[in-house]
């Protein structure tokens, strides 16, 4: 951690970037992963702000509130607990891809010259919690509706329960809480909204509770996941498709970015309705960075990174989401359920990962166009194969050793079919590679 902080810290020189914020998580081991990395800045010559325990889009909010060269959150995100990682940004750009590669070969460099600078850099704490809680406050405040709202919110046990319920409050929502208070251990439930297993408790509660909608949060508050009153799961595609219809209300033609595991639907719907609508690589900080490049009004995955620059800093914000879509739902006569009531009826399936050892997961993905090659194919990451009467999408995870799939189509029957297909094909290849 030290050595990746004087790795960074050669970066940020390079780029003329100095006063690096550094966040952190509820995890057990993110409060010594970012004193050490704050020290590896330090000994690199730069200045560090500390922001305290918060979710990362507070580490975001702070690198704006702050005038701050550059930021790291020390996190794991929805991964297990035993698992920790680094979120880094130079400016308010998030590196991926080659910049991670490149930030490895300076680490390699500092371990062959590990002389300190000559001046170390000052490290200072200034926590951002109650600055971004008003923020986001103020932002949604004035477009709350008059429609008095009950929600139920899931923190997983995650750093979202300490900002989430107070926003929701403060912008005049009946607030019922599950799991909010910090635990690195997750002892209720695995922190990631997008599994369905992990929404049972929210689907329960708001059942019994008779509440307008539930909203969970990932471990670290960058990844959002809604149920409507009936407990259905409003997934991270349509949640997004919600968010663009009102936008453009205000912003006709603006330009929406989506993953490649989102709905045909959405594509369909945002173009019909006279968007620039743009499929892209999935990766929060791919769709980030593709956002800012287009100037894009909104993007998101179908994970639950929704990253709106139209009225907010084009970062990936869960408890902002949850603030715009209980403005929409206070400023409307319809329930949640009834949002998207207009759209054509498709069979979707969640995100279906399978474990895949890490040195074959982006060939099996590369073999893979090659076997649908008779098809229309869509390779801007994976393979998107789109059949008749629906789709199906198989890429590598950017973030683990597993593939994802992903299918959509107009009945069961087709579903069934596709799944059946792409899923037995994606078996062979894997064979195929492990001989």
């Amino acid at each position: 951690r030290q050595i990746l902080g004087r790795a960074y810290a050669t970066l940020a020189i390079e780029n003329g970037k100095n006063n690096i914020g550094v966040g952190r998580d509820c995890r057990l081991s993110s409060e010594s992963y970012s004193k050490a990395f704050a020290k590896g800045l330090s000994e690199g010559g730069i200045d560090v702000t500390l922001t305290g325990m918060g979710p990362t889009p507070q580490l975001y909010f702070s690198i704006v509130h702050l005038n701050l060269g550059g930021g790291i959150q020390v996190t794991g995100s929805h991964n297990p607990p035993d698992m920790n990682g680094f979120k880094l940004c130079i400016g308010r750009h998030t590196l991926s891809g080659d910049e991670i590669q490149d930030l490895y070969k300076r680490v390699q460099k500092v371990l062959e010259n590990p002389a300190p600078a000559e001046k170390k850099g000052e490290i200072k704490e200034v926590l951002t919690r109650d600055p971004y809680i008003k923020d986001l406050v103020a932002n949604s405040k004035e477009h709350i509706g008059k429609k008095k709202l009950k929600v139920v919110v899931d923190g997983g046990n995650g750093v979202g329960g300490l900002v989430g319920p107070e926003v929701l409050r403060q912008l005049g929502l009946e607030v019922i809480e599950l799991y909010t208070e910090p635990d690195g251990r997750f002892p209720n439930h695995h922190p990631d909204p997008t599994v369905l297993k992990n929404l049972k408790d929210l689907i329960a509660k708001v059942k019994e509770t008779g509440a307008d909608c539930g909203i969970g949060w990932d471990g670290d508050a960058d990844r959002i996941g809604v149920v409507d009153e009936k407990g259905e799961v409003i997934f991270g595609d349509m949640l997004l498709l919600i968010y663009a219809r009102e936008i453009l209300k205000t912003v006709p033609g603006a330009t929406i970015v989506g993953d490649v595991k989102c709905s045909s639907r959405l594509f369909d719907d945002l173009n019909s309705k006279g968007a620039n609508a743009i499929m892209w690589k999935t990766g929060h900080s791919l769709i980030k960075n593709k956002l800012h490049e287009t100037k894009g009004a909104l993007g998101g995955e179908m994970s639950g990174h929704i990253f709106f620059s139209n009225r907010f800093y084009g970062f990936d914000d869960a408890l902002y989401a949850s603030s715009r879509f209980v403005e929409i739902l206070s400023n409307t006569d319809k329930k949640a359920s009834e949002l998207l009531a207009d759209l054509p009826k498709m069979i979707s399936t969640p995100e279906i990962r399978t474990d895949c050892p890490e040195e074959i997961k982006f060939k099996i993905a590369e073999e893979a166009k090659k076997v649908f090659s008779k098809y229309k194919v869509d390779t801007i990451d994976g393979v998107r194969v789109t059949f008749d009467h629906g789709w199906a999408l198989v890429r590598a995870s950017n973030t683990q050793p597993v593939l994802v799939m992903r299918f959509e189509a107009e009945n069961e029957k087709y579903l069934n079919e596709y799944q059946e297909l792409v899923s037995q094909k994606v078996e062979e290849i894997k064979a195929s590679l492990q001989k």
